[in-house]
């Protein structure tokens, strides 16, 4: 790079890479990859966090994470009839804490740890007529490569008690487990897989998706602005459909009508928008659209402070089956809500400019989720996508973690000093080598330690042409 033509030229060696140019393709474009280099971290306790005590490495009850691990996509890849995605499933804004109950005196029993896990979802999603009943795990990938599951909490009403596993009266995550949720609302079983069942506000806060973050109280809320963009894409389902944030076009198929919040198709059956009222009926019927999920006829326990309305997803009815109470007639969507039981419409987003089956978080006003928050008892595509390993030729897209390319900023000069910048990776130690001809190298700097995904060097300015580059010497272990 010339300074100018009587002074001395400052210049990074570059490598030209020439290739096929590809269309922009949202299900390999989509992926939150900016903090790929960087090791997960976690505050452990609400003094962590208050006092800003991130930590790379951990361990509580049976699980640990005793070597660093990079956080989120490592790797994308793709084929003509999937997309792969390699994840850590550990979220790149900083995880953390949780806690048992709202007064935080108990710590969470569980931790997150590296899930290592291949996933893939369907190049050419689809509908088939059918909708196939969710599962408990992972039914999808946020962009950022953690996992997505299900409204339940993996808990449902057996007729005398609440058990593990699935049946006609499930209970809500949300409702009953979100006082264990981190500020980003995800937590983790026993398992570690750390994971969201509900609107994230710390990812859509990295993707500028309407949410504000306290610096000093280290917590995400929605903004109180004016909405003035279509959210963009949070994750993928495991139908290969995409899911966005709350906000969409105000009407489907038109990218001219303004942008607001989607409103859910669904109403708790609390007597309110000629629902019933299951505080006065007890919970002798599930709602029409579990019986369209398979869900067999099956009575819940009576309303009470132990089993409160809300507690379960079938204390939830869907609009399209009630009559509104105003016009007499079947509320529609469309004009009454915007969302399908599925949690999904027909429209254009700026993605998909032709028009795209969605899937879209639910929210209430002031950012908190709203049922069913991602989707409903069942996919609205044929689920294909699961967790997988490689078998077939595959064309890469993207590599970061251990792996992240190194790539220089052009050089900055200030009263003589040359400042280098390069995205590094983060516990990479890296040597600076400067030459006047490109020929002979000598070193300028080594055991340069990387900050985050971030490297950086300052030489003072030659009177000669001054080349530099960057060659990262050495990487502390991790887990990989």
């Amino acid at each position: 790079m010339k300074m100018n033509s009587i002074q001395p030229a400052i210049v990074l060696t570059t490598i030209l890479f020439v290739a096929t140019a590809r269309a922009a393709d949202p299900q390999l474009d989509s992926w939150f990859t900016t903090a790929s280099g960087q090791y997960a971290r976690l505050y452990a306790t609400d003094a962590d966090k208050s006092s800003g005590n991130a930590v790379t490495t951990w361990s509580r009850g049976t699980l640990s994470q005793s070597t660093p691990a990079y956080c989120g996509v490592h790797e994308v890849y793709y084929s003509a009839s999937w997309v792969y995605l390699r994840t850590s499933g550990l979220g790149s804004h900083t995880m953390g804490p949780w806690y048992l109950n709202a007064g935080h005196t108990t710590l969470f029993p569980n931790v997150p740890i590296n899930t290592k896990t291949l996933y893939r979802i369907p190049r050419a999603p689809a509908t088939n007529g059918t909708h196939t009943l969710t599962g408990l795990g992972a039914i999808g990938y946020f962009v950022d490569g953690v996992a997505m599951f299900d409204s339940r909490d993996a808990f449902y009403w057996n007729g005398s008690a609440e058990v593990q596993g699935s049946g006609s009266w499930n209970r809500d995550a949300w409702v009953n487990e979100g006082v264990t949720f981190d500020p980003g609302n995800a937590h983790q079983p026993g398992s570690g897989a750390y994971h969201y069942h509900a609107n994230p506000p710390a990812l859509r806060y990295e993707l500028g998706d309407h949410v504000d973050y306290n610096a000093a109280t280290k917590t995400y809320s929605e903004s109180t602005n004016a909405v003035t963009k279509h959210s963009p894409i949070l994750g993928w389902m495991r139908d290969g459909f995409p899911v966005y944030g709350p906000y969409g076009y105000s009407t489907a198929t038109n990218p001219a009508s303004g942008v607001r919040r989607m409103i859910s198709g669904y109403t708790l059956r609390n007597g309110s928008n000629g629902a019933d009222n299951l505080t006065t009926t007890g919970r002798t019927a599930i709602p029409a659209w579990a019986t369209r999920a398979s869900e067999s006829a099956a009575t819940g326990p009576t309303v009470s402070t132990t089993y409160p309305l809300g507690r379960y997803l079938e204390d939830n009815a869907y609009l399209g089956d009630l009559i509104n109470p105003v016009t007499g007639s079947n509320f529609v969507q469309g004009v009454d809500f915007d969302l399908n039981e599925w949690n999904t419409r027909w429209c254009v987003t700026p993605e998909f400019p032709g028009g795209t089956w969605a899937y879209f978080v639910s929210v209430s006003s002031n950012g908190t989720p709203a049922f069913p928050y991602n989707v409903s008892r069942t996919f609205f595509g044929n689920p294909t996508g699961n967790t997988t390993t490689l078998s077939e030729a595959v064309t890469t897209n993207f590599v970061g973690g251990a792996n992240s390319s190194l790539a220089m900023s052009a050089p900055v000069v200030s009263n003589n000093i040359v400042t280098l910048t390069w995205s590094a990776t983060e516990g990479g130690t890296y040597r600076v080598e400067a030459s006047g001809n490109l020929s002979t190298w000598t070193t300028n700097a080594t055991g340069i330690p990387a900050v985050l995904n971030k490297g950086t060097s300052t030489t003072a300015k030659l009177a000669t042409n001054q080349f530099f580059r960057v060659t990262r010497t050495a990487l502390a272990t991790y887990d990989p």
